[in-house]
């Protein structure tokens, strides 16, 4: 099959709605939802509670594993208070040289939790449902021809007091899909290359290197893509995510991150070639009123390799 056309299986979160069914599927089966979390109070709570009363206690989902980041609000003791196993990611192998980011703690929770099917979710979605862990773990479970389910939605983006349904994913359309129409044109069909919530067989995320910070969700497709298992990955509708919104600032450190990770499978893959190191330093300008001031962040972006290397 010629890469362009490639496309992946779509389904609709509602198709999974019932638990019971699915959980019958499971057979000897784990089902373990891992969520990374940074100050996140105001959302983990009632994300645990759902996931605790609608599928531990249906017995679709085994553990609840909170990942954090050395959160400095309520978020741990949230977190356990409403059924999850809570660690520090910096306690998860202290042999290791620690590093803060989101994909650092995705590798970790590999090392703590127990799953066959590994469910990730993020901590600041605050139109959270049951849909958001049975749309994604429901494909793995009723086909045995997939092995990673991306989900798609809807983002809204506010502005202060206002909302716009669209708008989201800013990071999404202005540098990812440009990417991908210039280099990885087999990932075209993924509608959301960036979503934080995916499910996978954990053989698969075993397989693949986890960059530490906002390059991973990129890493993980461009790596399952050169595998040659794309045809294994299938999405699903969850209709909408609602989530605090990052300023610019914000954006281009995650935009920055991101590029170094893409651009380093590119020189891999043989579609460029650079003939110096990248740096890690990250620049921009803040301009309030009369005030112009330079801002400079380290964003190294190293990666954790595989765990059992293809």
């Amino acid at each position: 099959m010629d890469r362009l056309q490639v496309s992946t299986a779509r389904f609709h979160h509602r198709q999974f709605a019932d638990v019971g069914a699915l959980a019958s599927q499971k057979g000897s089966q784990r089902v373990s939802v891992c969520i990374p979390t940074l100050n996140e109070e105001e959302t983990i709570g009632r994300i645990v509670s759902i996931i605790h009363e609608d599928l531990v206690c249906a017995g679709l989902v085994d553990e609840i594993l909170v990942m954090d980041s050395d959160s400095t609000d309520s978020t741990r003791s949230i977190a356990e208070a409403a059924g999850a196993s809570v660690y520090q990611s910096r306690d998860v192998l202290p042999e290791l040289e620690g590093h803060a980011g989101k994909g650092e703690n995705l590798w970790k929770a590999l090392h703590v939790t127990t799953g066959d099917i590994i469910c990730y979710v993020d901590g600041d979605i605050s139109n959270f449902h049951p849909g958001f862990v049975t749309g994604l773990v429901g494909p793995l479970l009723t086909n045995p021809d997939i092995d990673y389910v991306k989900a798609f939605y809807e983002r809204p983006l506010a502005y202060g007091d206002e909302s716009h349904s669209t708008g989201g994913g800013r990071v999404s359309e202005i540098l990812i899909r440009p990417l991908i129409s210039l280099f990885y044109p087999e990932l075209q069909s993924i509608l959301q290359p960036l979503s934080g919530e995916y499910a996978s067989r954990r053989h698969v995320l075993e397989s693949l290197a986890f960059p530490i910070g906002y390059g991973v969700e990129m890493a993980h497709l461009i790596d399952i893509a050169q595998h040659g298992k794309l045809h294994r990955i299938a999405q699903t509708d969850l209709v909408k995510r609602i989530h605090r919104n990052r300023n610019d600032g914000e954006l281009g450190g995650m935009a920055f991150a991101i590029l170094r990770v893409v651009l380093r499978r590119l020189q891999r893959d043989g579609k460029i070639s650079l003939n110096a190191p990248l740096p890690d330093l990250y620049q921009s300008w803040e301009i309030l009123g009369d005030s112009i001031q330079q801002l400079s962040k380290t964003i190294p972006e190293p990666e954790r390799p595989a765990i059992r290397p293809v």
